[in-house]
């Protein structure tokens, strides 16, 4: 999955973040997990990367890890935020 390009990310201190739609004028609040998955998507990560990403950045198992990637992904694809590539 790719970002779609009327997309924009900003990145507060602390890892939040925010996502715009440019389109719509809608913004999605992203917690600390969600902006670290939307970063790397941003870089071309594939889920497996992201998953290592995160069990790397926190106590958390490789299953636990892909779970909640497969469920951020959703929401981010429900949300139209996101192209499949």
């Amino acid at each position: 999955m790719t970002p779609h390009e009327h997309i924009v990310f900003t990145e507060f201190d602390g890892g939040e973040g925010v996502l715009v739609d440019l389109n719509t004028k809608r913004y999605y609040e992203l917690n600390e997990t969600a902006a670290l998955v939307w970063r790397a998507l941003e870089q071309g990560k594939s889920m497996s990367e992201v998953v290592e990403e995160m069990t790397a950045a926190y106590d958390v198992t490789r299953e636990h890890a892909a779970q909640s990637v497969e469920r951020l992904l959703r929401s981010f694809q429900s949300n139209k935020l996101v192209a499949q590539s």
